[in-house]
């Protein structure tokens, strides 16, 4: 089976659903700083999934020198639109469980 293409699959699917539960840890409650909430937490995902493809083109044996060969520009405007198209992936994810926030308030109410 493909385990070194379902791994990072489900690590992304895992991280969609966590990023958004542990940064709620540092926001305050409430409609505004949810929307703050979603849009950190697509970031980080989004810089999150760059850097997993990287690790993963480093595991596979590529040197780094070849990845930025055709400049650092390049090397991240690639691994940017890696990190987009797995959204596909922790999208979802991300969604419902910043969807699933606001049953966990204390004192604001949606």
């Amino acid at each position: 089976m493909g385990w070194g293409l379902v791994l990072p699959a489900l690590g992304l699917a895992l991280a969609g659903w966590a990023v958004p539960r542990l940064l709620a840890r540092l926001f305050p409650e409430g409609v505004r700083p949810l929307l703050w909430l979603a849009l950190t937490s697509a970031l980080a995902m989004q810089a999150l999934s760059m850097a997993l493809f990287l690790g993963l083109y480093l595991l596979q044996g590529v040197p780094f020198s070849e990845l930025v060969r055709p400049g650092h520009g390049s090397l991240l405007l690639h691994l940017a639109r890696l990190g987009a198209a797995s959204a596909l992936i922790w999208g979802p994810l991300l969604v419902l469980s910043v969807a699933g926030l606001p049953r966990r308030w204390r004192r604001a109410s949606w």
